[in-house]
């Protein structure tokens, strides 16, 4: 069987709409990752030890849970507990929130945690509270330290979208699967969807690997 371009060019219009729909979705679950993330980073990191295990219990439940078990707990599952419903696109969203925060949270804090002690202690004598120093001493520290893991984390993001085609999100590899479902071409399509994913992940790779240079020199 010969490879067929035409089946992708006919079809490029259900692709690029699906492939916004994985772009908005990394993008909304990244920001919810990230603040829920930065809050659990600081309650392990809090100097009180019921905060801290909260912290803990919070990033090691997410982190070691399958991300397709969550998506079917919270689609499928919370309704029923809650007794409300729960939209695809919703269940999506916390899901890929949830998951993604357990990672950030972990980056998070080993970034605040590599920052020398001694800043949190000429903090502490010049009378800055928790909330201050970290606010104005350690996370702006941190912050240029964190950032190829967390490039790395959203790059992970925008992989694990494919799984919400199991909630029938019109993502990319949904679509891909539904052109498939008619024309019967998977190499072709297949072929391109890891094409798209290359080429939207590699300049966020190389950006990753600019600021880790930067980082070491």
């Amino acid at each position: 069987m010969e490879f067929d371009p035409s089946v992708v060019l006919e079809n490029w219009d259900i692709l690029a709409w699906g492939l916004l729909v994985t772009l908005r979705y990394t993008l909304y679950t990244s920001v919810i990752g990230l603040a829920i993330g930065l809050f659990v980073a600081l309650l392990q990191l809090a100097p009180w030890r019921a905060l801290r295990w909260t912290g803990r219990v919070w990033v090691e439940f997410f982190r070691n849970i399958p991300l397709l078990v969550l998506f079917m707990w919270i689609y499928y599952a919370l309704p029923i507990f809650l007794q409300i419903q729960i939209g695809k696109e919703t269940a999506g969203i916390l899901g890929l929130g949830f998951y993604a925060s357990g990672f950030y949270a972990e980056i998070l804090r080993a970034g605040v945690q590599s920052i020398d002690r001694g800043q949190t202690d000429a903090a502490i004598v010049l009378g800055m509270g928790y909330v201050q120093r970290m606010k104005r001493i350690i996370l702006p520290q941190a912050l240029r330290r964190m950032v190829p893991p967390l490039v790395g984390q959203t790059i992970m993001q925008l992989k694990n979208t494919t799984l919400l085609s199991v909630l029938t999100v019109p993502d990319l590899l949904y679509q891909a699967g539904y052109i498939v479902s008619f024309t019967y071409r998977p190499m072709e399509i297949y072929t391109v969807i890891g094409a798209i994913f290359i080429v939207v992940l590699f300049p966020l790779s190389a950006l990753s690997r600019r600021f880790e240079r930067k980082e070491a020199a």
